[in-house]
Parts: C-alpha cells; structure tokens; sequence
C-alpha cells in the first residue's frame, strides 16, 4: 500500500510540474504571438492587374521588390535636389513628421516618391519620423490609415509639427519637392495644387 502511495504521489506531483511547465510554455507562446500581432506589418503586398501593389504601412525596403525597383531606382538616381535649398530645409526637418500615402500602381507617385526620399537623404531627415502609407487605387487602406486625413490624391506629403498638421503637397509640387517643403516649413503661405 506505501508503494502505491508513493507512486500516485510520485505521478501526481510529476503531472502537476509538467502541466506547470506546459502553463508556461503556453503563456511564452502567447505572448509572442501576441508581440508578433501588434507589430505592424510592413510592405504588405496585393494582386494589381498584371502585377502586385504595395498595401498598408510600407518602407522603403518594400520599394527594393521586383514589382518596384526599376522606377524607384531610376527615380531616385535621376533627381538632382537644389543643394541651396536643401541647406535651408535641414534646420527645419528636425522637429517635423511627414506621412506620405502614395500608390505603387500610380504614375504620379512613382514620380515624385522616389524623388522625395532623395531630398529626404540630402537633407539628413531622421526616416523614423516617416510613416509611409501605400493606398489601393481607391485611396483606401485595409487598416484605415486614409480616414480623417482628406486623402484624394496621390502622392500626398503631410509635414507635422507637435502633431499640427503645417501643410501638404498633394500629387506633385507646385515649384519642386525642396522648394515646396521649404515654403511649408518656413510658415511662408502655400497651396497646393489642389488646394481651392
């Protein structure tokens, strides 16, 4: 009888450390996945016509897939920013934000972005105060990152300071990329060009 004793103790005690260890594991699992999910997905990309489309928060490592990196590339390559002009924009971009919402299916965006993170690398601007938003043809993202920001063209450049919005570009500058951001930066008074 002492021996059955000990061996339903000896099991007992067995099944509850194991099921102890089991509890932990499940709640590490949990909590990676839970980690993992409220990470922001980044370069999700979407079936577009004969190709795919960049959908939702994006980088610009999205813009190094095939679908993308000839016209950012050549975009980017071939965009020589007014160096005078960027030395007045720097001092300026250091308290700002930009979001941009942008389409990799749109001409106008496949234009100007390239050329933005241009002026953005010259000038020294800090990318981790850039949010990038990639919309569908109808300005719209699965996440909503669109609603309440009067997005009806792209590329749309939105500069903030202590999250006020001070201006935009809207599908392309008026002047130049460098040219514009320094009117909206500077507080000089700017429209753009579909501003009424």
């Amino acid at each position: 009888m002492k021996k059955l004793i000990i061996i339903l103790t000896a099991t007992v005690l067995v099944a509850c450390n194991s099921s102890k260890e089991k509890n932990k594991i499940d709640k590490n699992q949990s909590s990676e996945m839970a980690t993992q999910n409220d990470k922001e997905k980044l370069n999700d990309t979407v079936a577009y016509e004969e190709s795919i489309m960049l959908l939702g928060k994006a980088n610009r490592k999205g813009f190094q897939m095939d679908a993308f990196k000839d016209w950012f590339s050549t975009g980017y390559e071939s965009y020589p920013p007014d160096s005078e002009t960027i030395e007045a924009l720097k001092p300026l971009l250091k308290d700002v934000t930009i979001t941009v919402f942008m389409g990799t299916w749109c001409e106008d965006s496949q234009r100007e972005t390239p050329h933005f993170y241009n002026v953005i690398d010259v000038a020294g601007f800090d990318e981790s105060k850039l949010t990038l938003i990639t919309v569908s043809d109808e300005k719209t993202t699965p996440q909503g990152f669109e609603d309440g920001k009067n997005i009806t063209n792209v590329p749309t450049f939105i500069f903030y300071k202590n999250d006020k919005e001070l201006g935009r570009i809207v599908e392309y500058p008026i002047e130049s990329l460098e040219k514009d951001m320094l009117a909206i930066l500077s507080g000089k008074e700017y429209k753009h060009a579909y501003a009424e």
